[in-house]
């Protein structure tokens, strides 16, 4: 019987994470639409005051603590900065860059934790983890290809993601003892409210527009709410984005993380396939080539963590 529960558990879980990684391609898209018109500080700042609505919706309505402090608030502070700058800077490469390179080069994610933990925390990384990294990193080079020829200095934005992504995971995984999942993620969407909009307000005060940032608009735009076409983008993205938070958060609450977690790769598919049939995108075969190097790797870096029972990079979601 107990195994039973466990197997429905897991397909639920896997049905919520595929579920998740729908609206995380469709949310993609979105803010890859707004880049002309939009303000991408805009996009965050209204996705972080959402997605705070509804955790705390959530915990009232689930009989859940409402705590908003923290054990740790220098590394939760910490931990809400490295969100912050990291997926901006994802969000922006989705405008100047093919959608499945970029989530490629952020699945690049549990490469870092791997390196993380071998130099940074003194852990024990064999030979099989320490090899798939290599060749994870080998995936990344072919995707980036630093070439004079063929090089793309934005392709370094989903890279700079993937590491302070990782290095924010290793700081939950040190604060989770007293911090609870809730906290943290309440943390992450206040601090992207806060910061979207204190950066807003600098921009302004400092009378930085368009015209002194050519090729960064997205980044330096003006919020917009005359043009409801635009509101109404930023809003679904802000719901989207929030309803798949709580799917992925639910999935990891009721299945095995090493189970679940390699389903959060679909998400590559997914990019690819929006790419391909709404911005007529297709990856050269380095990219192809590169992409298959890195999702080998890291799937076996998830299973290997699996195996030895010293989970680093399974216990929580890739996309947040």
């Amino acid at each position: 019987m107990r195994v039973n529960v466990m197997v429905n558990d897991d397909i639920r879980g896997v049905s919520f994470i595929l579920l998740g990684m729908v609206l995380f391609s469709v949310q993609d898209v979105l803010i890859r639409n707004l880049a002309d018109d939009g303000s991408l500080l805009q996009v965050l700042t209204f996705r972080g005051l959402l997605g705070t609505l509804v955790i705390l919706a959530f915990m009232k309505f689930t009989n859940r603590p409402i705590d908003l402090t923290s054990s740790y608030p220098i590394l939760s502070a910490t931990r809400v900065i490295l969100f912050f700058s990291g997926f901006l800077c994802f969000y922006f490469a989705l405008t100047g860059m093919p959608l499945a390179e970029a989530t490629a080069l952020f699945f690049a994610s549990p490469l870092f934790i791997t390196l993380i933990s071998k130099f940074a925390l003194r852990e024990e990384v064999g030979a099989f983890r320490a090899a798939a990294t290599i060749i994870g990193f080998t995936g990344v080079l072919f995707i980036v290809k630093p070439s004079p020829e063929s090089f793309n200095a934005i392709s370094l934005l989903p890279i700079f993601s993937a590491l302070t992504y990782s290095i924010s995971m290793m700081i939950a995984r040190y604060t989770k003892e007293k911090d609870t999942i809730w906290q943290q993620m309440t943390h992450l969407y206040i601090g992207s409210a806060a910061f979207g909009a204190v950066a807003s307000m600098c921009l302004v005060l400092l009378g930085i527009d368009e015209a002194d940032l050519p090729g960064g608009g997205y980044l330096v735009r003006g919020w917009s709410f005359a043009d409801s076409s635009v509101v109404i983008i930023i809003g679904c993205v802000a719901a989207i984005g929030s309803l798949g938070m709580i799917l992925l958060t639910s999935a990891y609450r009721l299945g095995t993380p090493a189970i679940i977690a390699p389903f959060e790769y679909s998400l590559l598919f997914m990019a690819g396939a929006w790419g391909y049939f709404l911005f007529d995108e297709i990856p050269d075969n380095y990219s192809l080539f590169g992409m298959f190097l890195i999702v080998a790797s890291s799937l076996f870096i998830f299973f290997r963590e699996s195996v030895r029972r010293k989970p680093l990079a399974v216990k929580t979601s890739l996309r947040t």
